[in-house]
C-alpha cells in the first residue's frame, strides 16, 4: 500500500486534535473530540487521547481479530493508562470518532465510529461512502433550541448536558471514550482489494470538503486526492470556510493506493 497523508489544525499555532497514521496494510484516522470544561477533569486533554488511541491501534492492526475487537482494546487501553489520575466516566471527559482501514489476504476492511468518513474508491460502481451520522442527526435538535440561547447561560450548559447524555447510549450515539463497548456499535465491512482503486479516510473537518460545502462530490475529491493529493482538499476546505464564516476545525486525510 502506498500512502499520503496531510493533517492540519484548525488554526495555525493551536494543537491539532486529530491523528493519523499507517502501518504496513493498515491506516488509522481519529478525530479528537473537546468540550468546554475537559482540561478541568482530565489533566491529559483531547489531544493526548486522540493520539494515544491512534497510536495504540497502529500497535494492534497488524494483530489477528476483528477490526471491532482491536478497537474495544485499544479504547481499554487508553482508558487504564489515565483512569487512575482522571475522571474518565464523566460526560465531558476525552473522546474521539475513528476511522480504520486494513487490508490482509485479498480483503480490505473498514470501520468507522462517529463522523469520521472512509470513502472505498470502487473499480466498477460509485464509490461506497461510510460514516457515521448519528451524533449529527441528534445534535441538530438541539442546535435550534441552542440558537437563541446566551453561550455560557444556565439554559446553555442544561442544553448542552442534556446532548451530552445520548453518548454511548441505545437509541444515541457512540464514540470512542472510557466503555471498550461503544466499539461493537461501528460501522463495518469488507470487500476484495481487487475491486478497488484506492481508499481514502476523512476526519470529519476534511469531510467538510463534500458534506458541508458542496466543493464536490465523492468522486470528484478523489480525483484531487489521486491527482493532486490531500493538502489540496484542504486548502479548499480552508477557503470555504473563511468565505462562508465558518469556524474552522482540525482537517486530516489519508489516502490510500496501491492495496494488494
Amino acid at each position: 500500500m502506498r500512502f499520503t497523508i496531510d493533517s492540519v489544525p484548525k488554526r495555525p499555532g493551536r494543537t491539532n486534535e486529530d491523528f493519523a497514521g499507517v502501518v504496513p496494510g493498515a491506516a488509522v484516522v481519529i478525530d479528537g473530540a473537546g468540550i468546554p470544561g475537559t482540561e478541568e477533569i482530565c489533566r491529559h486533554g483531547v489531544a493526548w487521547y486522540a493520539h494515544r488511541l491512534g497510536g495504540t491501534l497502529l500497535g494492534l492492526l497488524p494483530l489477528d481479530g476483528s477490526l471491532t475487537t482491536l478497537l474495544a482494546e485499544a479504547i481499554e487501553q487508553v482508558t487504564d493508562a489515565h483512569r487512575d489520575t482522571c475522571d474518565v466516566a464523566s460526560p465531558i471527559s476525552p473522546s474521539a470518532t475513528v476511522a480504520l482501514l486494513r487490508v490482509r489476504e485479498g480483503t480490505a476492511e473498514h470501520l468507522v465510529l462517529g463522523d469520521t468518513t472512509v470513502v472505498l474508491d470502487r473499480h466498477d460502481a460509485a464509490p461506497l461512502v461510510v460514516t457515521d451520522a448519528r451524533e449529527v442527526v441528534i445534535s441538530r435538535t438541539y442546535e435550534a433550541r441552542l440558537k437563541d440561547v446566551p453561550a455560557g447561560s444556565d439554559d446553555y450548559r442544561r442544553i448542552l448536558a442534556e446532548l451530552r447524555t445520548h453518548r454511548n447510549q441505545p437509541g444515541g450515539f457512540w464514540l470512542a471514550k472510557d466503555d471498550p463497548r461503544a466499539a461493537a456499535q461501528a460501522r463495518t465491512g469488507s470487500c476484495p482489494v481487487a475491486g478497488l482503486r484506492g481508499a481514502a479516510l476523512l476526519s470529519n473537518g476534511a469531510g467538510r470538503f463534500v458534506d458541508r460545502f458542496g466543493l464536490s462530490d465523492w468522486p470528484g475529491l478523489l480525483a484531487i486526492l489521486t491527482t493532486t493529493g490531500p493538502d489540496e482538499v484542504i486548502r479548499r476546505v480552508r477557503e470555504a470556510e473563511a468565505h462562508e464564516n465558518v469556524a474552522p476545525d482540525d482537517a486530516t486525510i489519508v489516502h490510500c493506493t496501491a492495496l494488494r
